[in-house]
């Protein structure tokens, strides 16, 4: 996928890509960069959860999902994230499991798990980026 990245004003910096603006900031007037990386991880998993009660017929209203960054104190970053899918009285019991397995798939986690090389450049003049998968 490719994104176009710009540098607007201050330090705001939208992504692009796929027809949409993922505006960010650091003055708190849109979600700062390292936010929308934490909300990625639930929001995936919440993704999972929805697919799978929606494949077994189960309502997902109700379902909430709690997440939690702890900080590693040695190193000053995020050391441990808990989530927790909260689920409503009449969730069938015999899908608790299953649908912690399910969040468990959230391509943002693999990602994590094996994260990709990234390379960081300085050119003149490159190529134009064109925003699209």
């Amino acid at each position: 996928m490719d994104m176009a990245i710009e540098l607007t004003a201050g330090d705001r910096v939208d992504a692009v890509f796929d027809g949409l603006r993922v505006v960010t900031d650091q003055d708190g007037s849109a979600p700062a960069p390292f936010d929308l990386f934490l909300a990625s991880i639930g929001t995936c998993a919440g993704i999972y959860v929805a697919r799978f009660c929606r494949q077994r017929g189960v309502p997902s209203a109700g379902i909430r999902i709690a997440q939690r960054a702890r900080e590693d104190e040695a190193t000053g970053l995020i050391g441990r994230i808990e989530i927790d899918i909260i689920l409503p009285e009449g969730f069938p019991e015999r899908y608790r499991e299953a649908v912690v397995r399910a969040a468990s798939l959230c391509t943002v986690k693999k990602h994590l798990a094996a994260p990709p090389a990234i390379d960081v450049r300085a050119v003149h003049g490159g190529p134009e980026v064109v925003a699209s998968r």
